[in-house]
């Protein structure tokens, strides 16, 4: 019998949503956090199993990239090739923690997003979270999570005349 090399992912922290963004930003990565991380953000605490990023699909974008994410222990990102990204809908890249890289959530493109990117600093890190109203364009799908995080981000739209 063999023995198992791999180890399994384990749910992200915000300690890891901090780590992983240093390095992308070392790498001058185009990127934007979406899903859990940026609907907690603006203030819907739940949890989420992964770290959602809207990325820049171009080739020199995916090898920065590969580059930025080779800290992780399983390296798995080595097995992402520059067009995955345009080709499927989601590249999961299931490391320590999973990140799931997306050229388009509902239609929106990170060049959609990069003018309503809401930045923040967290422990000496800037984080590019989508902003209120890109989020919400990328939350337009029937998954419950993403009805439930609608409704919560439209309820904050509202109240922030919007």
């Amino acid at each position: 019998m063999e023995e198992q090399n791999a180890r399994e992912s384990r749910n992200p922290t915000l300690d890891d949503l901090i780590a992983l963004c240093r390095s992308l930003n070392r790498h001058h990565v185009k990127y934007a956090v979406i899903g859990g991380f940026a609907v907690a953000h603006h203030g819907y605490l739940r949890a989420t199993g992964d770290i959602d990023l809207l990325v820049d699909a171009s080739n020199e974008n995916i090898e920065k990239i590969r580059q930025a994410l080779a800290y992780l222990p399983d390296k798995s990102v080595l097995e992402v090739k520059p067009g995955d990204v345009r080709e499927y809908t989601v590249v999961r890249i299931a490391d320590e923690v999973v990140i799931d890289l997306l050229h388009k959530a509902c239609d929106m493109t990170y060049d959609q997003v990069k003018d309503d990117i809401d930045w923040t600093m967290l422990a000496d890190v800037k984080i590019p979270f989508a902003g209120l109203r890109s989020l919400i364009l990328t939350k337009q799908s029937i998954r419950p999570q993403d009805v439930q995080d609608r409704g919560f981000l439209e309820e904050m739209q509202r109240k922030q005349g919007i």
